[in-house]
């Protein structure tokens, strides 16, 4: 019997010798504080603008870092994985497979964004040392690291992205895995099992059972008899 590539990799543990469940779970709690403590920054900001607001004039440069328009915009995206992190969480305690879809897709999202990343660096290695020149120049290290090769840079810079898309691609298998553990276990109970004393009877879905077209009366008695 051959067995398919998607249940080949499919487990029900995670790190740490933990359910799927419980994985989804904690990974979704910490994502929502995550995303809670940076719209509380945003939130602080925007409230008070004259202490935290920078200008790139301290980073030398003539725009804003970040104006009014972008906080609101990014405390909006905040906001909005608060509420996806929070639906993976019930959904994987309540058992609800629908819920966990958006934050796999936001995972999906995620992945894709770092491997183009990864991918623009190799196709385009240059744009390492242009980053560094647009770091600030009381940035930690700036020197000693502009005076690393080009290569040596673009390798350093390719292993910390590889390991970052590993862990990421390992978090998507958990989250997988858990979709699809709950999608088999709602599946499951649909059927309705009957036990007697020694016998065990499967009686199909309702839906199916409606479905099945009814069969044809038999004629009337008087009918019959003449």
């Amino acid at each position: 019997m051959m067995i398919s590539p998607w249940d080949r990799w499919f487990s029900t543990s995670c790190c740490l010798c933990c359910h799927v469940r419980t994985g989804t779970i904690i990974l979704g709690v910490w994502y929502m504080l995550i995303n809670a403590v940076v719209l509380l920054i945003l939130l602080t900001a925007l409230s008070d603008p004259e202490q935290y607001h920078l200008t790139s004039a301290e980073l030398a440069n003539d725009l804003d870092v970040m104006d009014d328009a972008n906080m609101c915009i990014a405390s909006a995206i905040s906001l909005l994985m608060i509420l996806i992190c929070g639906m993976a969480t019930y959904g994987a305690y309540k058992l609800r497979a629908a819920w966990i879809v958006p934050f796999f897709c936001y995972q999906i999202f995620d992945f894709a964004l770092n491997a183009l990343v990864a991918v623009s660096i190799v196709v385009y290695p240059n744009t390492v040392q242009d980053y560094l020149q647009q770091l600030p120049d009381n940035f930690p290290y700036k020197e000693e690291i502009a005076a690393l090769s080009n290569v040596c840079l673009v390798l350093i810079v390719l292993l910390f992205i590889g390991s970052i898309l590993s862990f990421k691609a390992y978090l998507l298998a958990c989250v997988w895995n858990c979709y699809r553990y709950v999608s088999g276990r709602g599946a499951s109970e649909i059927l309705l099992y009957v036990t007697t004393n020694d016998t065990t009877v499967l009686l199909p879905p309702y839906d199916d059972s409606v479905s099945v077209p009814l069969k044809q009366a038999p004629p009337p008695y008087t009918t019959a008899t003449a």
